[in-house]
Order: structure tokens, then C-alpha cells, then sequence
């Protein structure tokens, strides 16, 4: 028998009442597996609840004595088929993985692991330098691989990692006996084809393929300069996918490849018809305009779900998904899907009834990247 999850969820408007029913279900099912004694719990509470994380997390260690624990706070929280967005509610996962296969870390313990191969990262997005921490961490583990994503909150931002944090990074590290699969999902449709910033400067975008950007982003979009309610609207509602020069722009499908990364557009210099991107651009990174859309997310979403499903099913020795991290966006949350909960539920049926567990977060962290609009379906194999 291998690694075995238990995953349950509860909204109430207490708390501490919601961790004790979680508990409650979780010891019941506990109780059908004698030999289960469980060493790391994930953690993930709406904002609802914030003030309270010092209290559930002492509540957590004194129902499973002897437990580490992470996770934090989302504007919403996943678990499996179901999420609270905007509302009162935790979302509890257990496992038994042996302890000398994860190691916490947190800002007065940073990680010195040498043999981890990958971690569950969760952070505060008002840390300076983000990026560049993240990018640190990751070039710390062999494989580089990071899963996880920034906390999202109205009130308290907080991480968890065995203790409650405000800024920096924390999470958890896990050791090469721990088989997962990682991959991204994207929530973007490319409104035309990738193409190579040929001169920027910080987050100003001066010349795509050589030519001026701003007139270019009018023209495809079709939109005349002088008609200055439509250009202040198409810049709140357009997007950029931006991708490292030699990486994949796009999938065969035409949606955008793992590799993307979107941000917002935020402004433009109409002096020297430059284009302002939420984020810095290098000469050379691939550019594309996009949009968010809601049949592209949904079917990128059930590919990645069934390309799990079936890299764990056909290696040469098959293997089960035995638990699950989502991180989306909060962009996604919500009726985003169509429905409350449509986004958990089009992961439960592609994917499994599998223990799964997660939040809606500020930015999506995978690999060294920080990605916005996406998902990060992160799977554990027994």
C-alpha cells in the first residue's frame, strides 16, 4: 500500500467550527484505514477566515497531534468538484508521506534541501523583488521544478508552514521518492500570431517585427487612434502573452503553450508609440495580444487533466493519482467557468475523484515563472 490522501471541506461562518467539521469527516474516514497516520496537512482558508490563522493552525496541530502543515489564504478555495469563492471556507488535505521525503520551509528556514526534486511554493505578492526570489529558489532544486502560487486576500495575506506568515515565500519541499506530475493550464486566447519584441525598454514595448507597437496593436484590432473611448477600452480588456525567446509560443491548437506568460497591458506612449506591459520585456521575448476566454481555458483544462491521467496510466509501470494541488486564478474563480464550482467539477470528471485541494491565488507560480490566467494542476502518484 502507498501513499494515501484524505482530502474534505466545510463552509462556515465560524472558522473554527468549519475546521472541527473537516476534522470530523476526516476522522471517519481516517478510521476506515487502521494503518493511516498522517504526517503533512495542506491547509487553504478564504479571507473570511484570515483573522483566525494563528487559531485554526494551533486547532489543526491539536486534532493531528504531531502534523506539519502548509498552505494559506485565497479569495477562494478548491477542493475536489467544489470551491468557496467569496465566501466562508477551508479546504483540508492529509497524507502520510514519510517524513524524511518533505522538508517546511520559510523565511527564518530557508530551504537546504539538496536532494529535492520539487516544492510547493506559497507567497505574499506584496514581497519586493518576487520574481527574482522565486527565480532563486527555483535554480536551488536540481530539477528547478516549483508549483504553487501567490496568496489572495481583502484582508490578512498569509502563508503557512508549520507557523503563519506575512511576506516572503514558504511551503513545502519534497525529496525524489515523491512521484508528482506538474502541469500548467492556460485561460487565454491569442488574438493573432507570436511575435518578437525588437526594441524595449523595462515594461515599455517600442517595436514588434520592427514595427512601431502601439500602431500595430490598433491595427489588429482594428481600432482608430483618434476614437479615444475605444483605445482606452481595448486596453483594459486586451492582454499580452509573453514567451522567452526559443520556448513554445503556441500549442498545435493555436492556444498558448506552458511556456506563456500573460500580463496587462497598463498604458501606452503615444509620443513614441511604445505599449506598457505589467511586467519587464527583453528584446527578442515572443509577444502575442490575447484575451481571456472562457471555451479556450475550459478545454486547455481538461487536456491537461487527461494528459496526467494518462502519463501516470502508461509508464511502464502504471500508477495511481493518489492526491491533488489545484492553483488558479482568481480571474477564473467564481462563475468565471460558467457556474459556481464549473471549474473544479470540468478537473473532478477529466480527472479523477481524487483527494484534491487548493486556492485562488494572485499569480501562479510553475517552474521558475510567475503566470497569471492560469492553473496549476500539480498530481501526487501512489
Amino acid at each position: 500500500m502507498g501513499t494515501t490522501f484524505l482530502h474534505a471541506h466545510a463552509a462556515h461562518a465560524d472558522a473554527l467550527q468549519a475546521l472541527a467539521s473537516a476534522n470530523a469527516e476526516l476522522r471517519a474516514a481516517a478510521a476506515r484505514r487502521e494503518a493511516f497516520r498522517p504526517t503533512l496537512a495542506f491547509l487553504y482558508f478564504t479571507d473570511h477566515h484570515a483573522a483566525h490563522a494563528e487559531a485554526l493552525l494551533a486547532a489543526l496541530r491539536s486534532a493531528w497531534p504531531g502534523v506539519a502543515a502548509v498552505g494559506g489564504v485565497g479569495i477562494g478555495v478548491a477542493a475536489s468538484g467544489v470551491e468557496y469563492f467569496d465566501e466562508p471556507g477551508l479546504a483540508l488535505m492529509l497524507c502520510d508521506l514519510p517524513r524524511t521525503s518533505f522538508t517546511l520551509f520559510h523565511g527564518r528556514a530557508p530551504l537546504a534541501r539538496d536532494d529535492a526534486c520539487a516544492a510547493l511554493v506559497h507567497a505574499d505578492p506584496a514581497t519586493p523583488d518576487l520574481a527574482a526570489l522565486i527565480g532563486e529558489l527555483s535554480d536551488r532544486l536540481p530539477t528547478g521544478y516549483l508549483f504553487g502560487g501567490l496568496a489572495s486576500s481583502r484582508t490578512r495575506t498569509l502563508t503557512l508552514a508549520d507557523g503563519v506568515f506575512e511576506g516572503g515565500l514558504s511551503g513545502v519541499a519534497f525529496g525524489r521518492d515523491v512521484p508528482l506530475l506538474s502541469r500548467v493550464t492556460q485561460g487565454c486566447q491569442p488574438l493573432g500570431k507570436p511575435r518578437r519584441v525588437t526594441a524595449a525598454e523595462g515594461n515599455l514595448v517600442f517595436e514588434l517585427d520592427g514595427e512601431p507597437a502601439l500602431p500595430l496593436w490598433l491595427n489588429e484590432l482594428d481600432i482608430d487612434a483618434r476614437q479615444m473611448a475605444k483605445v482606452i477600452d481595448a486596453l483594459r480588456r486586451t492582454l499580452v502573452g509573453l514567451t522567452d525567446e526559443g520556448d513554445e509560443a503556441l500549442t498545435r491548437g493555436g492556444q498558448f503553450g506552458a511556456d506563456t506568460r500573460v500580463r496587462h497591458l497598463i498604458g501606452l506612449d503615444a509620443t513614441r508609440q511604445a505599449l506598457a506591459v505589467a511586467d519587464a520585456v527583453a528584446a527578442g521575448t515572443q509577444f502575442a495580444f490575447c484575451t481571456r476566454n472562457v471555451e479556450a481555458a475550459r478545454r486547455d483544462l481538461v487536456r491537461v487533466c487527461s494528459e496526467l491521467r494518462e502519463e501516470a496510466e502508461s509508464a511502464a509501470a502504471p500508477r495511481r493519482i493518489a492526491g491533488a494541488i489545484y492553483v488558479s486564478c482568481t480571474g477564473r474563480g467564481g462563475a468565471h467557468f460558467g457556474a459556481p464550482s464549473a471549474e473544479l467539477q470540468i478537473v473532478r470528471r477529466a480527472l479523477g475523484d481524487v483527494p484534491l485541494v487548493g486556492f485562488y491565488a494572485a499569480g501562479e507560480i510553475a517552474r521558475h515563472h510567475l503566470y497569471g490566467y492560469t492553473g496549476v494542476l500539480t498530481t501526487f502518484l501512489d
